[in-house]
């Protein structure tokens, strides 16, 4: 199996907040040199032959899928719930093809990547210790905010309205509560294509509109569940799945996709406390179109946010720690001298 990018290019789609679709078209589009962009409220999609390293380096961007499928919404039948059960799961039976070819440019991608760490000269003990000890902290940041986000309505089991947000809740049934991906390791081989029943996976289903009304996501998701598992001998696991399927249903499209990364493209290990959204930060820094060498000032800059954003982007521009520590002493020596 080739372990470099596909030339003719992969579909991908980007979830993003309402607002930033305008900022993720153009990111894609200069930084991937994306084509066939196009997108809906909350999504970008996009193909590209980009690495996995250069997937990674989106800003703007919550969360990056593979995409399986996407097509028009089902139709809901609350009197007759096994005419959508049918439906359901003829999202697994009519292109397993479909399913089976992104499963392979996933693992394509990730032991891409799991061969360039092991080439690279800098990949040492010390440095795997501590990019073991970031993502720690990126997860314990991921479940905080979802807490904090979170419903009391969901927090308390009771599974009601999907929220309109781009991170994936966890629910029960084949669903796990744990707000991170199950993506365990990007060194993984091909081994779930060529054993299927030693693939893992967990499905993650959002509903909104009409069949969220009529249906539970337990139920959804259970359905989808037991129709992969039947179909290519795939075994569901809640805690440590390999693989984690993302299933959104509305009343304008559905979408079938794999995450790609375990821990979400809006995730900084360089920002270790939550402030302003990483991802509105990037934009309205970008807005500010910075030259190399230009001075960035944000007076009212809180945790400093969008200005840890413009020195990661724009390493050559003057702002942040010293700008920060200039207004520290202006502020400081102007108590003293008053």
């Amino acid at each position: 199996m080739a372990t470099g990018p596909d030339p003719a290019g992969t579909r991908f789609f980007c979830t993003t907040g309402r607002g930033l679709e305008p900022f993720v078209l153009r990111e894609v589009r200069a930084r991937l040199g994306a084509k066939q962009v196009e997108y809906v409220s909350g999504k970008v999609f996009f193909t590209t032959s980009s690495d996995l390293n250069t997937l990674k380096r989106l800003k703007s961007a919550e969360r990056l899928f593979l995409l399986v499928k996407r097509q028009h919404p089902l139709p809901a039948y609350p009197r007759h719930k096994e005419k959508t059960f049918r439906e359901l799961q003829r999202l697994v039976h009519d292109a397993p093809e479909l399913w089976l070819e992104a499963l392979s440019t996933w693992e394509r991608l990730l032991a891409h990547e799991a061969k360039e760490r092991t080439l690279s000269p800098r990949t040492t003990a010390p440095q795997g210790k501590r990019a073991g000890d970031s993502e720690a902290l990126i997860a314990k940041k991921l479940r905080t905010e979802h807490t904090l986000e979170e419903p009391k309505s969901l927090q308390s089991g009771q599974l009601g309205k999907e929220r309109e947000e781009e991170a994936v809740p966890g629910h029960r049934g084949l669903v796990s509560q744990d707000p991170l991906p199950g993506i365990q390791g990007e060194a993984a081989t091909a081994a779930g294509t060529k054993d299927p029943g030693s693939l893992t996976f967990r499905v993650s289903c959002r509903c909104s509109g009409a069949i969220a009304k009529a249906f539970t996501t337990q139920e959804v998701s259970r359905l989808v569940g037991v129709a992969l598992m039947k179909q290519f001998g795939w075994r569901a696991d809640l805690r440590r799945p390999r693989l984690e399927v993302f299933l959104h249903l509305s009343d304008v499209y559905s979408v079938v996709g794999i995450p790609v990364l375990r821990v979400p493209l809006a995730s900084r290990a360089y920002i270790q406390t939550a402030g302003l959204r990483s991802t509105v930060a990037w934009a309205m820094a970008s807005l500010a179109e910075i030259q190399a060498g230009a001075f960035v000032l944000d007076p009212m800059c809180g945790l400093g946010t969008i200005l840890l954003e413009a020195a990661r982007e724009w390493p050559s521009c003057r702002c942040c720690q010293k700008v920060l520590m200039l207004l520290f002493l202006t502020f400081h020596l102007g108590r003293s001298s008053s």
